[in-house]
């Protein structure tokens, strides 16, 4: 039981998986719209016929990534026990500025530029329905610009985070993240709806670092589709942390996955009484692992136990 004593910490949001039934708007809201890097375009490994494209800022950092699996579905239904919102985090409020005058030029849904939990923030939606918001950061967390982005470096899109999930009832949620997952609670704020939402940090906190848990009694639950989101994953910053969590899990009885090697980093999963369904990933070894950092996501890429079905693989994906 010496794992459950180990001074366990996860440094920030890792990732963000949504659905996208339309790869090809999906590459080009994200990469020409949005100017994020598309680091890595491979496959869904436990579903090959589907793309699972990551879009990153400039080198692909840890933190920095949302990414799509392209499914052919129908539309999400709105409601709890789901990522119910993205935060996409930009330098400051001249940042947001210039979002709105480029949304508003390229006819992007949009709202205005308002305060939510101190920070400047600008709501947004892509055609599917994605719900995104680009919040003032005030240059925290990881980000990196991208030279060949369509959008100027100062303006650029820094990272994740922070991240909203939304729930019926606190208890159960709070008890996974701040007992089995060293989360702290650091606030809450109450939004124009009058519902409540719980700020959750970890490590250094920041917004690159926060889970914010929005409760809401009287929703019903979500039904998973295109413009919802499957998952969010939380930073493990070494292979023996990783170790270590997967130890922390077993010995707490926790279902779940197990070890699981992407390749570009490993994996844990287990949902939360929620029912939204949490990723402990590895920062290393990352995109670089198998394609050079000057060319990533420029071609295919396959992991190792995947490259002997390239042909086939390749001849069942659509064209971006």
């Amino acid at each position: 039981m010496a794992t459950l004593d180990l001074d366990l910490t996860l440094t920030g949001l890792h990732h963000l998986t949504a659905v996208s039934a339309d790869a090809s708007y999906n590459h080009k809201f994200y990469t020409d719209t949005l100017g994020m890097r598309l680091v890595k375009k491979t496959v869904n490994q436990d579903d090959t016929s589907a793309y699972h494209l990551f879009y990153a800022d400039g080198e692909g950092n840890p933190g920095t990534d949302i990414t799509f699996f392209d499914w052919p579905v129908g539309r999400e239904r709105r409601g709890n026990h789901t990522v119910s919102r993205t935060g996409l985090r930009v330098r400051d409020e001249a940042a947001l500025a210039y979002w709105q005058e480029r949304l508003a030029a390229l006819g992007v849904g949009h709202g205005e530029i308002a305060l939510r939990d101190g920070r400047p923030t600008l709501d947004l939606e892509d055609r599917e329905g994605q719900r995104l918001s680009l919040v003032a950061d005030g240059g925290q967390g990881p980000g990196v610009p991208w030279a060949r982005s369509p959008v100027p470096a100062e303006h650029q899109i820094r990272g994740l985070g922070p991240i909203t999930m939304s729930v019926p009832d606190l208890k159960p949620t709070d008890a996974v993240l701040t007992l089995l997952l060293k989360m702290r609670q650091v606030r809450s704020f109450t939004g124009a709806d009058g519902l409540t939402t719980y700020v959750y940090e970890m490590g250094a906190g920041g917004p690159a670092a926060e889970l914010h848990v929005r409760v809401d009694p009287k929703a019903g639950p979500a039904r998973p589709g295109a413009g919802g989101v499957h998952h969010v994953a939380f930073r493990v910053p070494t292979f023996a942390d990783y170790e270590a969590w997967d130890a922390r899990l077993r010995e707490l009885g926790v279902p779940s996955s197990g070890p699981v090697d992407r390749f570009y980093f490993r994996s844990l999963y287990f949902r939360e009484p929620g029912g939204v369904l949490f990723e402990l990933a590895t920062d290393a070894p990352g995109f670089a692992a198998d394609e050079p950092q000057a060319s990533l996501g420029e071609r295919l890429s396959l992991p190792p136990f995947l490259e002997g079905r390239r042909g086939e693989i390749e001849a069942g994906l659509k064209p971006l």
